[in-house]
């Protein structure tokens, strides 16, 4: 498992991360199976959310009451989780008060006195800066939270944040797949009359992550752009899977190891988070943390998949 810088700091994390959102409904014995699973392949990192699970902390609180993590054992693993979604308001809200209560309500499920990042889920357009500093500084202080960061942010947007808040953002979790990808390939479109060209990426947000040493996350990372499911062996995308397989064969690996190794081939140093609840296909995906593909093969799975290299 290869390790990747956290943001600005000097922390060491695994490019592949294992997402919680989908256990709510799975026993102690498969959620303990899951993070064995990730623990043997190398993955320490787990990624959660307070809206995960239908209802508020209920996927923390499933990781939290099965695993049971001894204070040892908790030492090893970075635990992160996201605030500022009210599912039942159909609202997004960074005061101070819903993140400082949201994070009391992750520790509580969690089982455990900090977490080691907190991210801001979704932009909130009624965002004040100073509110937002104010709870990041309250739970630095308290050590309740190490480091902090945010999900599905532009650039502009962060600029917004740092007007106000003094701790570096060590991550943006945005969404990222070969089929999904246009943090990276409206790059390659630019000053091009190609559909690939328009600005749908936030404003060259990967480069804007790059430039402030902020570590990208990438959510999704084997869905189809349109949402409807997974591009892996799917018939809408033919050849796609056939170069996916052709590269698998190649290195002796599965296909989801490919296309994971296509995201941290990448220089920007990104992580990979994964969704799914079977422990062997973690185990898969995270043989793809340090495959060296080649400069032809990466761009080859560009073109594959539909993207124009002009």
């Amino acid at each position: 498992m290869r390790s990747v810088p956290l943001g600005p700091t000097d922390t060491l994390v695994p490019n592949v991360v294992a997402g919680m959102m989908r256990i709510r409904d799975k026993s102690d014995d498969e959620i303990r199976s899951l993070y064995r699973a990730a623990r043997d392949s190398g993955v320490t990192f787990f990624d959660h959310a307070d809206i995960y699970g239908g209802q508020m902390h209920a996927c923390e609180d499933r990781f939290g009451s099965a695993l049971d993590l001894s204070p040892s054992e908790r030492a090893e693993v970075i635990l992160q989780t996201k605030t500022g979604i009210v599912p039942a308001e159909g609202s997004y809200d960074s005061s101070y008060d819903h993140i400082v209560s949201s994070v009391e309500g992750s520790l509580r499920a969690l089982r455990t006195d900090y977490v080691d990042v907190l991210l801001i889920h979704r932009p909130d357009a009624l965002v004040e800066p100073e509110e937002v500093a104010r709870a990041f500084d309250e739970l630095e202080r308290s050590g309740k939270v190490r480091a902090f960061g945010v999900s599905n942010h532009t650039p502009r947007q962060i600029d917004l944040l740092r007007t106000a808040v003094c701790q570096p953002i060590v991550a943006n979790q945005l969404q990222l797949s070969l089929s999904h990808s246009a943090i990276v390939t409206q790059g390659l479109a630019a000053n091009m009359t190609v559909d690939g060209a328009v600005v749908r990426d936030g404003g060259g947000v990967l480069d804007y992550c790059r430039i402030h040493g902020i570590t990208v996350q990438a959510w999704s990372p084997f869905q189809k752009r349109d949402g409807s499911g997974v591009f892996l062996g799917a018939e809408d995308h033919p050849e796609l899977n056939a170069e996916l397989d052709r590269l698998a064969a190649r290195y002796d690996v599965t296909p989801l190891a490919i296309a994971t190794a296509w995201i941290t081939r990448h220089p920007a140093g990104m992580q990979v988070v994964l969704g799914t609840t079977t422990p062997e296909r973690v185990t898969a995906a995270s043989a793809g943390s340090d495959i060296p593909l080649t400069r032809a093969e990466w761009y080859g799975l560009v073109r594959a998949a539909g993207h124009a290299v002009p």
